[in-house]
């Protein structure tokens, strides 16, 4: 059922409450869900909160990224420390809302969030540090805020349009006569209040943000916690994956294939196990349901975006780890530590999806897409028993089991396996990846494969799709505007 509330109004009451944090999976349920279901007003209601997030304060107008929260109901000012889960699974967010929607603010918050993750939290090694805190000089948001005065001097002439465009007025003025920079006014809206084209706009805006960005990075800079955690550098290989799926940039597969080098050979024992923690050139701590979870989410992603069979091989052997480490097969659950380790003082299942998913929820979704990959009827059992599970609490307090939601519209919904055997696999897949079909899960070869979704199809020399349902295909073919009419 759809929830009951005014979608179609700008402000409903949940929106009023402070702190908000940015939560992904509650919206990309519902970009899913009202796309699957065709229900305009939420997926306009989805659209919007994306962009006033984009124009707050929340994210950072200048370097790209988003803070961990905003403490008041705008979004306007953040908490300035800012974390890697959270830009991990933003930028996947947004990459899929581009699709959606082909609104270029929100491809600009995807390229912006890249550079900053390049700029701030990458290692030597290719793995992503934790967080970057909020203070600098022991005072919060002193590297981010800046005085009028400061922006006159620097901008001269520009100044008055860099002011009027990111607010340094009443709107956007904080404390201690200090501006958070953010947006009110779209670039369509702003241009041609200003009487001048979108073109010079950007320009002009492009050369002062260069301008304040060099003052900025002369600034002390906020403390850096640089220990590099499995689970959220899994988030974001999976974000990179999504970015170059939705955007065919080689750059984001490069660096989302160097970070998952980085965790075969550095955070993988001899027997295959996961470590939960990198810092100093050591992996610590035996790796919790979040570290396997997630980083079977990012192996499976990374397979759709390469067709590179070793990513399944990796993620269906986790996968089999964890029914081996974490299953409770009375509960029907996994325990979120391993029960070769160390006893917590009560049993503990991750169940409910927050700021991130649930280690149990994001598992369930991977178990049900490897059953198709490999044809394991047990995985596809248990994801169902899981989702069983906890469907009072779904329907009694969805916000909190959004991520479950997306499973059980992946099992309500028609469910295609698209499925491309060819030379050109991979670029008709790019093909058909700019149209928005959230129910999909992509599998593909240049040659033969042994994999349940692909054995015994070939084209020969001419690239075939095959639209499938259950493994059940129909006939090959080999235009994309027609396999899209098949996948409605």
């Amino acid at each position: 059922e759809i929830p009951k509330r005014d979608w179609s109004s700008d402000v409903c009451s949940s929106d009023l409450r402070a702190p908000k944090f940015p939560m992904p999976d509650n919206y990309l349920f519902l970009l899913r869900f009202s796309t699957l279901g065709k229900h305009e007003a939420i997926k306009n209601y989805v659209i919007l909160t994306l962009k006033k997030m984009a124009y707050g304060g929340i994210y950072d107008q200048l370097g790209g990224g988003f803070a961990r929260y905003s403490t008041d109901y705008d979004w306007k000012v953040p908490h300035f420390e800012k974390m890697l889960y959270d830009n991990a699974q933003l930028m996947s967010l947004y990459s899929e809302a581009y699709v959606a929607t082909k609104n270029t603010l929100f491809k600009n918050v995807v390229y912006e969030t890249y550079d900053f993750l390049l700029r701030e939290l990458l290692s030597n090694e290719g793995s992503f540090y934790s967080a970057l805190d909020a203070d600098s000089e022991m005072v919060e948001g002193k590297f981010y805020v800046w005085q009028k005065s400061e922006i006159e001097e620097l901008l001269g002439d520009d100044a008055e349009l860099f002011c009027e465009y990111y607010n340094v007025n009443q709107h956007g003025l904080w404390e201690h006569d200090n501006y958070i920079l953010l947006r009110r006014k779209d670039d369509e809206t702003l241009a041609a209040e200003q009487n001048i084209s979108t073109e010079i706009l950007h320009e002009k805006i492009s050369r002062c943000k260069i301008i304040l960005l060099a003052k900025r990075n002369k600034r002390i800079r906020p403390g850096l916690d640089d220990k590099q955690l499995t689970s959220w550098n899994a988030l974001l290989i999976k974000g990179l994956a999504s970015a170059y799926m939705v955007f065919d940039d080689d750059r984001f597969l490069k660096q989302a294939l160097q970070c998952a080098q980085f965790i075969i050979d550095k955070i993988t024992s001899n027997e295959q196990r996961l470590f939960h923690n990198y810092k100093n050139g050591k992996a610590t701590i035996n790796g919790f349901l979040e570290d396997y979870a997630f980083v079977i989410e990012a192996w499976i992603l990374l397979y759709q975006a390469t067709f590179d069979e070793q990513w399944l091989h990796h993620a269906k052997a986790l996968a089999d780890i964890c029914f081996e480490d974490f299953y409770d097969e009375s509960a029907g659950m996994f325990l979120f530590k391993s029960k070769h380790d160390e006893s917590l003082f009560s049993i503990n299942y991750e169940i409910q999806d927050n700021v991130m998913p649930a280690s149990n929820s994001s598992l369930a979704r991977s178990l049900f897409m490897l059953a198709k990959y490999f044809g394991v009827y047990n995985f596809k059992l248990v994801a169902a028993q899981m989702l069983r599970n906890v469907k009072s609490d779904l329907l009694r307090y969805p916000s909190a089991y959004s991520n479950w939601g997306m499973l059980f519209l992946e099992l309500s919904h028609p469910y295609y396996e698209v499925c491309i055997c060819g030379r050109d696999a991979k670029a008709k897949a790019q093909r058909l990846r700019k149209h928005y079909r959230p129910n999909v899960l992509f599998a593909g070869s240049e040659g033969s494969s042994n994999l349940i979704l692909l054995d015994g199809k070939s084209s020969g020399s001419n690239s075939l799709i095959y639209i499938c349902k259950n493994n059940s295909c129909l006939q090959p073919i080999s235009n994309i505007e027609e396999a899209l009419s098949l996948m409605q």
